[in-house]
């Protein structure tokens, strides 16, 4: 499979890229776990079934010390009793923050009060940033038909 565009050789997706990018450096600085990062960004690329960010994020977060159980489990972590409250909280507000166009009221009051439990202001901000982030990421690999399966940890970063 090859993609439509080559967005590695544009001037213009190289832009836009970079700026995505700062976008996840800011948020990586931040106190919100780095596990959960990579839990919400998973989870947000599986829904919107973007193979270049899920094998992306599921071997940078292996590579990072995640377990293979915990990672199999994202998709289904609601049954799963390997994530924390407060990862739950974050997959939650992740979910209904990718699937806003299916959801009349967009992000409930109840995901975000749950969410709020767990993380104060400034990670409640990183996290509804690297939500954002990672659905216009997802959403331009899925657009441009980015293959997957080539990744090597830390190939961007």
């Amino acid at each position: 499979m090859e993609a439509r565009l080559n967005p590695f050789g544009s001037a213009i997706a190289g832009q836009v890229i970079k700026h995505l990018n700062a976008t996840n450096k800011v948020v990586a600085g931040t106190a919100l776990p780095a596990a959960t990062q990579e839990l919400v960004k998973l989870r947000a690329s599986q829904i919107n079934g973007c193979g270049f960010c899920t094998d992306m994020h599921s071997k940078d977060a292996a590579a990072a010390g995640e377990t293979s159980v915990r990672l199999n489990l994202v998709a289904a972590w609601r049954e799963a009793t390997v994530f924390t409250e407060a990862e739950r909280a974050a997959l939650e507000l992740a979910e209904q923050g990718t699937r806003i166009a299916d959801a009349a009221g967009g992000v409930t009051d109840e995901a975000w009060a749950n969410a709020a439990k767990h993380y104060d202001e400034e990670q409640l901000l990183a996290l509804v940033a690297l939500i954002a982030t990672i659905n216009a990421y997802n959403r331009m690999n899925v657009m441009l038909q980015m293959p997957a399966g080539d990744y090597q940890p830390g190939q961007f970063g």
